[in-house]
């Protein structure tokens, strides 16, 4: 048997989610009995469209419609009622257009429109840098050697035995 339920204790649970309040994330699991008796029933196709679902579930009108607000994107066509249904933005302008309905949306959803979460940054920068640079003195080594330009050869030996010692 998987995780029981955290509110009965007898079901399997079937639904995981995470709830934050307070900037406190709490992740409960539930069967399905107790998730549709605190009305989180995912009814149908919820694991193929979960914020489609989230939207149907939330019975208000969303922002843009309260105040009349735009209904549909300038840029691809995409409609308030198409984003609700699907759950998917069409373009990158509906992001503007959408605005104050996805900031109370995302407001719902994650407790904030601000990211709050990791960044992930690229390896060492400065090991990419100091190989790039190694690379491009090798080039010049061989040119130096090439036209019998020794003492600059030796100069940018030096150079490439330095960066290589930074590692």
């Amino acid at each position: 048997m998987g995780t029981p339920c955290d509110r009965c204790g007898k079901n399997e649970a079937a639904i995981h989610f995470t709830q934050i309040q307070n900037n406190e994330a709490t992740t409960r699991h539930l069967c399905e009995p107790c998730a549709a008796a605190l009305g989180l029933d995912p009814g149908q196709g919820a694991t193929t469209a979960p914020l489609a679902d989230f939207l149907a579930q939330m019975g208000k009108p969303m922002v843009a419609e309260q105040a009349g607000g735009p209904g549909t994107c300038p840029s691809c066509g995409l409609t308030l009622a198409d984003f609700k249904r699907t759950g998917r933005l069409g373009c990158a302008r509906c992001w503007a257009v959408f605005e104050p309905s996805l900031k109370g949306l995302l407001r719902k959803l994650h407790g904030g429109t601000q990211h709050v979460g990791k960044v992930y940054l690229p390896a060492d920068p400065t090991a990419v840098d100091r190989s790039a640079r190694v690379t491009s003195l090798r080039r010049s080594l061989q040119r130096a050697v090439d036209e019998e330009d020794f003492e600059r050869a030796a100069a940018l030996r030096d150079q490439i035995r330095r960066l290589e010692t930074q590692v």
